[in-house]
């Protein structure tokens, strides 16, 4: 017959037996359900051993069992329990197939041979006899399956009956249940008794071994007794005394570079792991304990001095520019040096947190100072982090505990003071497994770090001589308490030039070695170069110009050995880059060719620098109200209500004329941030949703060839900003001709400006929103 099959992997069924099964296989499900359509009857299978997870025609073994389906039911979890019957032996004759994705073959039934009756009588004799035997030796079977199996005068249900109740591995099992013959059936389960019968009488003459040598009443040293005569039977050693032997020597290495309380609690572990049983779960708990404690490298660091010639030599090697960060860089490990040299003790020693926006260094400028410090690096992620047991490790009472990120970093780099990265410590998130930012406060902390404690070490550590640097996009989103122990150096963003200086002297040949190519063989021109910069990356650092370079040379490579019995250099130009790279991605978007009213250019800085942003304005029949579109934050927001009732002002005034009425009854405005899919916000935006205002109340055209950033009060006064390299480096960018800043940035930060950025753009300081109208609006 042609019957559905379920694969069963828990325990084996006989035929005998009516047994529940849970099932959660798509296909075990499929065959149940085509099951119940029909007769109800299904083939129970197995695996053809126990290590195997997936099924197939190929590892499904022949025999089994066929049955009926007495009932189903549907689990809240989605899988479902039947109710199975077994009725015969039966085996697989060959497969089919089926649209419904659910294991079906020809199924044929086995009938017990029987060659000569009374052979097969006299074997089921021996056969009970030695059942009895094990059941004296062993319990094995109930009385009333021992009553069962000596009335019985069935053969095979004697068998089968026998063989569910032994303790055999399925490779045993199943050998027993597919000999076709009766007789061979018999013999190999009186084999298998026999086995258990002698294994059984060797485990009693261990243990009368033991009582005779023993007190009866000292129960541990009777199991250890008891364990030690096994071992020898068996001709084995103690695993287990080595074990604590090696932890002992171990821990005595360490004594002379750990705390008291730490050598005592680390002795405390490796003296009850001794007492207790190997096949107890406290025993893995406190192994699992002991190798990661012990692999904590207390006794092993860094050697090499202090050397700032060096850190400078090396910071100057791997980055191109970034001056400022270097010169403090140098200044931070000048002083630690000197200290070292003076043997005076550092106190109130700040952490390092490099800021700026992704791809401009920051995490590069680490890997330097451990190249610099011949130190190992580690790297601590530390975005959407929530749970403090991340950090300070989870308590050994729940199952699964580990060490803290910060210990399994010193197991990781296999010395006591590296230097550790925190990044994005500006995207840890407080939840009800604790606050993050607190634990970091520890661990960054000069005066409590000295005595950190990792709850599942359950002892102090230090971290004093370990090296912490920070990473950071927004300083505004690190905690306060966090925000006082840090030094902050900010990495801007690259100017073209910068970037184009980069890609000559670093990623291009970096990439080049990568991909093993030679320069002989492929090179990129200056305005090929350039032409990437502008068109083909979106960022204020060099990690998606990195990727662009990384694209053409898997294209390079391609032709390589597409053409290996050609011998040319595959020179990449502003003609044939479109060959090589898939579409241009404008970095800035592009300024109005001509003025138009009710459009101004405003800068912004985002998550990957500075960015020109369009704001839109117009008029509407209405009574007077402003409506604001843009996925606008609530800092912009008052700023667009600030900017509307200080241009309603001014219109009022001999500074802008206009008809009362018009402004406050018939006209409603709707100022609008295009892109409205990305959330915008920040206090930069004041003057420029003023200027916006201003033009369509005035029906005067703003000029397309300027930019302007700058918050502005009711009273009209432009206040000061931040971003502003990013916001100048774009307008640049964006070949805008004159960019309105507030005049205190304009006093304090345009030394940071580059100097190309300066001598091709106008920077004007403003200091009142009438000093903006009238540099903004045509006349």
């Amino acid at each position: 017959m042609n019957l559905p099959i379920v694969i069963q992997k828990d325990f084996f069924i006989y035929p005998f037996m009516i047994t529940p099964i849970i099932l959660d296989d798509e296909r075990d499900i499929k065959a149940i359900n085509k099951a119940l359509e029909g007769d109800k009857k299904i083939f129970i299978a197995y695996l053809k051993n126990d290590n195997l997870i997936e099924a197939n025609e190929n590892n499904i073994a022949k025999y089994g069992v066929i049955g009926n389906i007495m009932r189903k039911n549907e689990l809240s979890d989605g899988r479902i329990k039947i109710l199975f019957q077994g009725m015969s032996r039966a085996k697989i004759e060959n497969f089919s197939a089926n649209e419904e994705n659910f294991f079906s073959a020809n199924i044929k039934v086995i009938d017990d041979i029987i060659k000569n009756k009374d052979e097969i009588d006299a074997y089921i004799s021996i056969l009970k006899e030695k059942v009895r035997i094990l059941n004296q030796l062993t319990s094995a079977f109930s009385n009333d399956l021992i009553k069962t199996i000596q009335e019985s005068e069935d053969p095979v249900r004697i068998v089968d009956l026998i063989c569910s109740c032994l303790r055999m591995r399925f490779e045993e099992i199943y050998t027993i249940f597919k000999q076709e013959e009766l007789d061979q059936r018999i013999l190999y389960l009186i084999k298998e008794i026999d086995k258990e019968i002698k294994a059984n009488e060797l485990e009693k003459e261990i243990k009368s071994k033991v009582h005779s040598r023993i007190d009866k009443s000292n129960k541990e040293y009777f199991l250890k007794e008891q364990l030690k005569q096994i071992q020898q039977e068996l001709g084995s050693e103690n695993d287990k005394d080595s074990e604590i032997k090696e932890y002992r020597e171990k821990l005595e290495l360490k004594k002379k570079f750990i705390s008291e309380d730490a050598y005592k609690e680390i002795k405390k572990q490796i003296d009850k792991f001794q007492r207790i049983h190997s096949d107890s779960a406290d025993a893995n708990m406190l192994q699992s304990y002991l190798d990661w404690v012990l692999d904590i490298p207390f006794e092993i660091s860094a050697k090499k001095p202090l050397n700032i010639n060096e850190v400078s030599k090396q910071l100057n090697k791997d980055h191109y520019g970034l001056d400022k960060p270097k010169h403090r860089i140098e200044e931070y490990f000048a002083l630690k040096e000197l200290l070292n040299s003076r043997k005076v003790e550092e106190k109130n020693s700040t952490i390092l947190c490099f800021v700026g926006p992704p791809g401009v260094g920051k995490t590069s400028l680490a890997n330097s100072i451990a190249t610099a410090l011949k130190r190992k690096l580690i790297r601590i992620a530390l975005g959407g982090l929530e749970d403090v047991n991340e950090l300070r490790g989870h308590r050994r009472t729940y199952i699964g505990a580990m060490p803290g990120r910060i210990v399994q970093g010193l197991i990781e780099a296999k010395e006591i003071n590296p230097v550790i990265v925190l990044d994005e410590i500006d995207k840890i998130s407080n939840s009800y497994k604790g606050d993050p930012s607190a634990v970091l406060l520890e661990i960054l902390d000069p005066e409590q770090n000295n005595k950190f404690r990792d709850y599942y070490l359950n002892f102090n550590i230090s971290l004093q001589n370990i090296v912490f640097i920070a990473t950071a996009n927004d300083i505004g989103q690190i905690p306060a308490p966090l925000r006082d122990r840090m030094e902050f150096i900010f990495l801007h963003s690259y100017t073209p030039q910068e970037k184009f200086e980069i890609a000559k002297k670093y990623l291009i040949p970096q990439e080049m070695k990568k991909h093993g190519l030679k320069p002989s063989e492929v090179s990129i021109s200056s305005s090929a170069i350039h032409l990437i910069i502008d068109e083909y990356t979106r960022e204020s650092g060099v990690r998606n110009l990195r990727r662009r370079f990384a694209d053409i040379f898997r294209k390079v490579v391609v032709e390589i050995l597409k053409n290996k019995e050609e011998s040319k250099k595959y020179t990449i130009t502003p003609k044939n880059l479109k060959d090589y790279l898939d579409k241009k991605v404008f970095e800035i978007n592009e300024i109005s060719k001509e003025p138009k009213v009710g459009i101004v250019n405003g800068l912004a800085y985002t998550s990957v620098g500075g960015d020109v942003l369009k704001i839109e304005a117009i008029k509407i029949k209405g009574k007077g109200e402003l409506k604001l579109t843009g996925q606008l934050g609530e800092v912009m927001k008052e700023s667009a209500q600030i900017a509307f009732s200080l241009v309603k002002t001014l219109f009022c005034t001999k500074f802008l004329k206009s008809n009362e009425d018009e402004i406050y009854k018939k006209f409603d405005l709707h100022l609008h941030v295009p892109e409205g899919a990305t959330p915008k916000d920040g206090p930069s935006a004041g003057i420029t949703m003023s200027v916006a205002i201003a033009s369509i109340l005035s029906e005067k055209k703003v000029r397309n060839d300027l930019a302007m950033t700058g918050e502005i009060t009711l009273s009209g006064e432009v206040l000061p900003i931040g971003g502003l390299k990013e916001k100048l480096i774009a307008a640049y960018n964006a070949k805008i001709k004159e960019v309105l800043i507030p005049k205190k940035n304009y006093e304090n930060d345009l030394e940071e400006i580059p100097a190309e950025v300066k001598e091709n753009l106008k920077i004007t300081p403003v200091s009142d929103i009438k000093e903006v109208l009238a540099s903004a609006l045509i006349s």
